[in-house]
């Protein structure tokens, strides 16, 4: 099949969406497939155009056999809720022209929108149209909702309620929408989206990421500068969603032991303020988002990996860097309510504490770093569960087959 995919994130982000819109991508093609793809200049999660990357230019480049046409738009240095209406508007803007001329000389039987950004999904539609293609939009983020969440977009306000009405309208324009959870997934349901069109679609971890031997992890920790026993790592991006500073919180009500350090790698928005909150704890240290290829080293170094989020977002988004933590055989610290998407996934491979909770965090954290069997056989359901649910070949066959399907029904359709 021709496939064309409108994703506003794509390599060579390292984190978050990017890394599953390019794997999906590049495993289309190896699967035989066609696969072009609309994106945005790189720009996560520093929010700075990459060097290299013209800001305001179309350009297209063949990148591991994917065709990627590459539209200008704004990005916000200090994403605020309105910038980041601006940031999504002008990539569904620019992202019409390359589409429209996918639609015209590529001719996609099939058209994948990556919501966010959920204000390009029309342009996807549009392009089916033209070619006469199905339509798949896939749901990394409740991105409406979590804006209501952190406050970014007011419920009642005019543009809350204009959001409610588009986001119905593009739920229901598509052949099919797929979701990480099954929480999510009912989300949407209750959003107005019909059952029979609603998929899971789940990310997946690297499949790369193994579980390093300690004599691996401990040459990293020593070329990370770090001593102690015990490390509890958080790594990838330091945003106002991810609810960051708690690490640090928690940090604090753990100074006293010399035997943990806290290791925040990443980058983001709330870099500067988060150093400066961690002014003055030995125990706390900073170090830059690492390459693909040591991720497992990276991943290795934790005792204990690190996921808090803010209230708002534990059932509306499920964190990407999750996948890749329970692969790498290690239990997980997360904040989340009960009842939760990321409550769920994290039960039974780690310790799930109540948001905005320093102290149970801090708790939680001493309380494995201390008990070694607890510690061990957490990671090693977490390495297990790794296995059996977010596998990257069963996730990507999965697709394949539901795509293969979808447009074997368009054209029964068309036929009939």
């Amino acid at each position: 099949m021709r496939i064309l995919l409108v994703g506003l994130n794509y390599a060579p982000e390292k984190v978050g969406i990017a890394v599953y819109t390019t794997g999906l991508a590049e495993a289309l093609v190896a699967a035989g497939h066609e696969v072009e793809v609309v994106a945005g200049q790189p720009y996560y999660p520093r929010w700075q155009t990459e060097p290299g990357y013209p800001a305001w230019r179309w350009t297209r480049f063949v990148e591991n056999r994917v065709t990627v046409h590459r539209v200008p738009h704004y990005v916000p240095p200090r994403p605020t809720g309105l910038r980041r209406v601006l940031h999504h508007l002008t990539f569904a803007v620019a992202s019409f022209f390359p589409a429209l001329a996918a639609a015209l000389s590529f001719k996609p039987d099939l058209v994948v929108s990556i919501a966010p950004s959920l204000l390009s999904a029309p342009i996807a539609r549009s392009v089916a149209w033209f070619s006469g293609g199905s339509t798949w939009l896939h749901v990394q983020d409740l991105e409406i909702e979590a804006a209501f969440g952190m406050g970014l977009l007011k419920e009642q306000s005019w543009l809350g309620r204009l959001a409610r009405r588009f986001e119905r309208y593009v739920l229901q324009a598509f052949d099919r929408v797929s979701a990480l959870t099954p929480e999510m997934q009912s989300v949407l349901i209750h959003k107005g989206l019909a059952s029979e069109r609603s998929v899971i679609l789940r990310n997946w971890a690297d499949p790369a990421i193994t579980q390093m031997p300690a004599s691996a992890a401990s040459a990293f920790r020593n070329e990370l500068g770090l001593t102690s026993a015990h490390v509890a790592l958080y790594s990838g991006n330091i945003a106002n969603k991810q609810g960051i500073e708690i690490v640090v919180d928690a940090a604090r009500l753990l100074v006293d032991r010399k035997d943990l350090s806290f290791l925040i790698c990443g980058e983001g928005p709330n870099l500067d303020a988060l150093k400066a909150r961690a002014v003055g704890l030995p125990n706390v240290q900073f170090a830059p988002l690492q390459p693909k290829e040591r991720l497992s080293e990276l991943l290795a170094v934790a005792s204990v990996h690190l996921l808090p989020q803010v209230p708002a977002a534990a059932h509306v988004v499920m964190p990407s860097k999750l996948t890749n933590m329970l692969a790498s055989g290690r239990p997980v610290v997360a904040t989340a309510a009960a009842g939760t998407a990321l409550a769920r996934e994290v039960t039974g491979v780690g310790l799930v504490t109540p948001p905005d909770d320093a102290v149970a965090f801090a708790d939680a954290i001493a309380l494995l770093c201390d008990d070694d069997e607890l510690r061990r056989r957490l990671g090693d359901a977490a390495s297990q569960r790794a296995a059996d649910v977010w596998a990257k070949d069963s996730i990507i066959s999965a697709f394949c087959a539901a795509i293969a399907e979808l447009c074997a029904e368009r054209i029964a359709a068309k036929r009939a």
